[in-house]
């Protein structure tokens, strides 16, 4: 990584402040929930907050994302694409 800097310091970051900001979310969420209190919910837990930052990168609306999702499930029909397809 340090030698991928040094040859092209544009657009590359010297440190991880950027992937650190992005944790810490999560961090906050577990230090105010005590965590999680089965399996089953902690994996509930880290899909929730993969889609509301992966969302939320994208610039694009949590709830209707999510409200668009819950409606497929109940249909039948698959969740629709949480990655913005390139060049849209």
């Amino acid at each position: 990584m340090f030698k991928l800097f040094l040859d092209s310091s544009e657009g590359v970051e010297p440190t991880n402040n950027h992937a650190e900001r992005i944790l810490r979310l999560g961090v906050l969420w577990r230090k105010n929930a005590f965590g999680c209190h089965s399996a089953a919910g902690c994996r509930f837990v880290e899909r929730m907050l993969t889609v509301v930052q992966t969302l939320r990168l994208q610039n694009r609306p949590v709830l209707d994302y999510l409200h668009c999702a819950i409606v497929a499930r109940r249909a039948g029909l698959p969740a629709p694409q949480l990655l913005s397809q390139a060049g849209h």
